[in-house]
């Protein structure tokens, strides 16, 4: 490889098209080599997890039953744990509460609920969302140029696929 910088960078750049191919086929023998690292170190994290998840899963097992047996004597004692309209009872090793989630609306077939809402007269629970039509502005760049916050940009990317591997690595040109 010569001596010549690209970018202000300490890079030396291939000076032929055979420097190039090669620095491309290693390239795809680096990434199967990340790719064979990171199927073992996923292959290791599975096997620690599994193994700590066997090892916690007869203390939950406990912790569901013994949750369990709380339950059913707060819920038996709720009127006498609860004190002026608390939800919320203070034993000496913690606390125990009933909590109320908010409301949640759902919605299941939503065209025919859109319909009948409309039929009803209740667009009031219709929501209409505008928005910008990017690709509609893309199509007609000549006429959305001249709105005013509306601009338009382009990069070139430079890309290296070597054969045989599904990684890409691109890079931004200035």
């Amino acid at each position: 490889m010569t001596k010549k910088r690209i970018k202000s960078t300490n890079i030396e750049a291939c000076s032929t098209r055979e420097e190039a191919e090669k620095c491309i086929g290693d390239i795809g023998l680096l990434q199967r080599q990340v790719t064979g690292i990171e199927s073992a170190m996923n292959d290791e994290l599975a096997a620690i997890k599994q193994k700590y998840e066997e090892q916690a899963k007869p203390l939950n097992e406990q912790i569901y039953g013994m949750f369990m047996s709380v339950q059913a004597y707060c819920s038996v004692n709720r009127d006498s744990l609860l004190k002026n309209n608390t939800k919320t009872a203070k034993l000496t090793t913690g606390e125990v509460s009933w909590r109320t989630t908010p409301k949640k609306v759902t919605v299941r077939g939503a065209e025919a609920v859109m319909k009948s809402l409309k039929a009803l007269g209740l667009e009031r629970f219709i929501r209409t969302k505008e928005e910008i039509d990017k690709n509609a502005c893309l199509n007609e760049q000549n006429v959305a140029e001249n709105v005013p916050g509306i601009s338009f940009s382009q990069k070139e990317e430079f890309v290296i696929r070597p054969f045989e591997s599904e990684i890409e690595r691109a890079e931004t040109v200035s």
